[in-house]
Parts: structure tokens; sequence; C-alpha cells
């Protein structure tokens, strides 16, 4: 091409991109588009209808667990006690997202006292892990597909003692009672999902062990056809054990001994969990952590989540930028995104388990944030932005940090008939977790979610390393947003690794800044930055929004990962609204 022609043609571009600019966004509805049964795995969308309830509300990521919910808050029980039930039905029929083998997080409202409280179901690193048992003989980090298979990966699971701790502060039904919609699941079975048929049908049935290959796929090596009636008596057997014993039941006799043989048999690196590892397990009440935004109030749970402290150092630096009233503008993306960096800068380099490491909490504190908003340009990207120097930073100097998190995990929220919540989200991290089963569930592979390496190019300590009894850090993100009056107005929370705080900002944004409701905020373009180039969910119409924010130097990728965002609204009236996410199988319940 001529000289002459290549400038004409810059310029035709330039002109092109400029004029993109000031075009309008219409939000996408996803309403409009066709339902699709089509799986999650980022291959399809069905649209969802969004769902009003005047009493009490679940949504789920299954709609058999939101089902199982509802059950239980019609027969009296209490959020919690729907929240164990979902749970349970999850491990079944949403075996590759989370159940009894891993761990998560849960908050809870009491609108009488007025007490907010969160739990830590985190997984624990036995006391045989090492701080360099994810680095090769070479010294450089294992390939994560080989360390997520590893018996080395599997931390003691959390989730039973997380439910029951929770059960003990805030349960009404008899314990029994909320195991019987999964108990007839098991029994009866349920008919495998497109979703669970097509995550199997993309797994190499080699990857699990034995058990797990034979509950999951034919004699032949397929998977289970959408439709099939799988049971699960083994996992049948051990609720009837924890329905009886409690969590104690779990982390000691039949059912321990079954998680440390399936930890230590693994064929790569084998596990060192001992039955002492479980029979030490506590779940754990910590402190929540709350950030003021537009006199709004938004409350989460503290580390070992990074997910409270970046969401609300994110929120709090968006603060004094007007977002405006239309959704999805370029430069209210443009600045959330900016905001997005600085605050995932800190996270990646500070947080970690506090019960081993310092964490800052002035990572949120307003002058510290008033410091770092001034990097932020209405009108042109950072690259990367670097971490600063927030209160309460330890004497000693942290590493730049390796950790490599991966998408998964389910979250679900509850309203019961009282106006107690529940946001509770849980993991056992990968699709499948480390493919082995043990008693009927799936083992995670949650340790992972450790930095890989224990040092940094210069030596130095990386605060989210492996160490023996650790929890690693995570992104779960559990979220309440209370009003001017200080009243639940929310309930937030999402699935897909670190992307899960990306999530939970846009529909946060969504809710209070754009003023959609439940549905519609989720139904928005996923978008963010994790302080990298700016991601897009193109096939929601991200590829225009892509070209306008290329305009303010933003290196724009395509990201279809999919979210499982599950979220309730109480509007002024005091109605309920309840939203799942189109990107998979989820639903909303309430009457």
């Amino acid at each position: 091409m001529p000289c002459s022609a290549r400038i004409a043609f810059a310029g035709a571009q330039r002109a092109f991109l400029a004029v993109l600019l000031f075009l309008p966004i219409q939000q996408p509805l996803i309403a409009q588009l066709a339902p699709s049964a089509s799986p999650e795995g980022g291959t399809g969308l069905a649209a969802k209808t969004l769902v009003v309830a005047r009493r009490q509300m679940v949504a789920a990521a299954n709609p058999l667990a939101a089902d199982a919910g509802l059950e239980i808050l019609n027969a009296g029980g209490s959020a919690v006690d729907a929240a164990v039930a979902i749970q349970l039905v999850l491990n079944l029929v949403e075996p590759q997202s989370s159940g009894l083998g891993g761990g998560g997080f849960l908050l809870h409202w009491n609108p009488r006292l007025g007490q907010l409280k969160s739990y830590d179901g985190r997984e624990v690193a036995p006391q045989s892990a090492a701080a360099n048992q994810f680095v090769n003989d070479e010294g450089t980090p294992m390939p994560f597909r080989y360390a997520m298979l590893a018996g080395t990966s599997t931390g003691v699971p959390g989730i039973p003692q997380l439910l029951e701790t929770a059960y003990r502060a805030h349960g009404r039904l008899p314990w029994g009672r909320l195991f019987e919609p999964a108990l007839k699941l098991a029994d009866e079975g349920f008919a495998v999902s497109p979703r669970l048929r097509a995550l199997l049908a993309a797994e190499q049935p080699t990857a699990f062990d034995a058990a797990a290959r034979s509950y999951f796929y034919d004699p032949q090596g397929a998977a289970w056809p959408v439709g099939h009636m799988l049971k699960n008596p083994a996992l049948a057997e051990t609720l009837r054990r924890l329905a009886v014993g409690g969590a104690t039941a779990f982390y000691g006799g039949p059912i321990a001994e079954a998680v440390v043989q399936s930890a230590k048999s693994a064929a790569l690196a084998p596990s060192g969990m001992t039955l002492d590892d479980l029979g030490a397990y506590r779940a754990k009440e910590r402190p929540p952590v709350c950030t003021a935004y537009r006199r709004h109030n938004i409350c989460g749970v503290g580390p070992p989540s990074s997910a409270a402290l970046t969401i609300g150092a994110t929120l709090a630096l968006l603060e004094p930028f007007d977002l405006g009233s239309t959704p999805m503008t370029p430069r209210a993306l443009h600045l959330i995104a900016e905001a997005e960096k600085l605050a995932f800068a800190d996270r990646d380099r500070y947080i970690a388990d506090p019960d081993t490491t310092t964490v800052p909490l002035g990572m949120v504190n307003r002058q510290y944030l008033a410091s770092r908003r001034v990097l932020i340009d209405p009108n042109k990207a950072m690259t990367k932005a670097v971490a600063g120097v927030p209160p309460g930073l330890p004497a000693q100097r942290v590493g730049l940090d390796a950790t490599v998190e991966r998408a998964g995990t389910s979250h679900f929220a509850v309203v019961d008939a009282q106006g107690d919540a529940v946001a509770m989200t849980t993991t056992i991290e990968q699709a499948f977790g480390v493919h082995r089963m043990a008693a009927g569930f799936l083992l995670n592979n949650q340790l992972t979610d450790f930095s890989f390496r224990p040092v940094d190019e210069t030596g130095t300590p990386i605060a989210n390393a492996v160490a023996p009894g650790k929890r690693p850090r995570s992104s779960m993100a559990p979220t309440f947003i209370f009003g001017p009056d200080r009243r639940l107005k929310a309930i937030v929370g999402s699935a897909g690794g670190s992307a899960i705080i990306l999530h939970v900002v846009k529909t946060i944004v969504g809710i209070v800044d754009w003023k959609l409701d439940a549905q519609e905020a989720i139904d928005l373009p996923n978008f963010g930055s994790r302080n990298g180039p700016f991601e897009i969910e193109s096939k929601l119409g991200g590829d225009l929004l892509g070209l306008k924010m290329a305009l303010y130097g933003q290196r724009v990728v395509s990201s279809e990962a999919p979210s499982g965002l599950q979220v309730i609204v109480r509007r002024p009236d005091g109605l309920l609204e309840g939203g799942a996410d189109p990107r998979r199988e989820g639903a909303a319940r309430g009457n």
C-alpha cells in the first residue's frame, strides 16, 4: 500500500473509532435471545426472567437446589436451614463446582438484631504441605494441570463444619430434616443436565480415579447423556451419617478415612494428609469487611478471601466519579477498569491467610485511596498498576505474587420469611476438583490457589505461599448491599475464579448506580480488569464496546469465561426480586 494510502486509511480508521465513541450503546438484553439448552462452559446463553416474591426467595445455580431451598423455607426453615439443603443438593447435581469435599464462605444477616456474621469454611493445607510443593526440580512452577491433579493439591475440606457452625447459630428446623431433599435425589436419581454432560464430555475419563470414572461415565468411557438418571448411593450413605452425627461424622470415622485414603492414593504426588489433619479442622467466624459507597454499605467476607477488600477498594476509588445513569458507557467502563487495576495490584501482593500473614486492612483506608485515585486518568488507561503502601503493612517486605487462580465455584442467596439472609459462595476450585472421589463426593484441588513459587525473583517471601495449616487466598465474594436506610438492599455473588470480583463489582454498579433490577444487572456483559487487559464478554455485544475502549488506550481482550451470578434485591415496597445467571442453569424461586 502506498504511503499516502496508508495515511488515508489510518486517518479513516481513527475517524471511524471516534464516531464509535459517541454512538449510543443499547444495554444488551438476554431476554431478547432465543432460550438455549447450551451448557455453561462459555458456549451458550439461556434467557432468564426476573422472579418477584413477597415473603421469601432463593437463587441458586441449579433448579433442583433452588427447589430444595424453597422447600425448606416453606417448612418454616431459616435462611441458614435452606443454605444447608441447597449446598447438599448442589453437591449432587453440580458436583463439578462445590460439595462436601471443598470449602466456602457464608454471610448471615439478622435484621431484628442488626447483626451481620461472616463465617470462613476455607480449606486448610495439611501439616505435610511444603512451600515448594508446586515447584519442579528445575525450580520453576509446575504446569497447572499437573498440580491440579496431584494429591498434594487437596486441602482439608471445610464445608461440613461451615454448615454446622452456621446452623448452630442460626438454624431452626431439625438438622436431619435439611438432608431430606439431597437424600431423595441421591437415592432415586436426578437427570443429568446439559451443563454437566458437556463438562464431562470435555474431560478425559482417564483423568478421574476409578470411583469417579465409573460414576460419571458409562463402561465405554462416554459421559452419561442428558436426561440419564444418575444415582449416588455412596453419597446417600455419607449424608445419612452426617444427618445423624453432624460434622463430627465427617472429620473422623469412615468418611475421614475415605478422604485420607483417596488423597494418599493419587497417582501424581500423593498427599500426606492424615486423620489428625481432618480432626483439627475448624470453621471460623471472622469480622466482616464493609465499605461505604454512594450512601450504601457494601459488606463481604475478609481474608483469607480477597474479595471484600478488593471490591471495597474499587468502589471507594470510584466514588468521586460520576458513572452516569446509562449502563455500560465506555467512560464508565474505563473508570471501573482503572480502579480495579489499582485494587488488584494491592490484592495480589498483600492478601493471604490472616492467621499466618499480616494483611493491611488499610487497603480500604480513605486517605490512602485518595492518594491512589490520582493515578486514574479519566482519558487514558494505565498499562499495569504497581502495589501501593497501604497503612498496616508488616515490617517485612512482601514479594511479587505468583498465584494462578482458575474459574470454578458456585454461589447462592437466600432470604427467609423473617428477613434473615444468607449469601454463600462455595467451591472445590477447578471443575471436578482433583478428579478423585471419597465417600460419594469429589475432593478439592484448592491448594493450587496458593502461589506456586514461595519467593519472588528477588528471594522475597510471597504472602500467599504454601505452608502447613494455612488457608489459601480466595476470591469468593458473598456480598450484602445495605441501603441508605441501613436495610438489606441486595445479595450478590458469583462463580468465576478471580474474575468473581469483576462480576460482583459490575452487578453492584448496575444496582446502585444504574438502578437496574436483579436480572438486568446480571445480564450486563461481564467486563473489567485484573490489573492486565480490559476483559469484555463479546458474545453479549462487547465487540463494539471493545473498539470504544481501545480509544482510552485499553488493551482489550475477549473473555468468554462464564460468571455464575445469583442475586436477590429487596425493592423499596418490600417485594423481593430474584435473578439467576443466564450463562448457567441456575434459577430463582420465591413465594
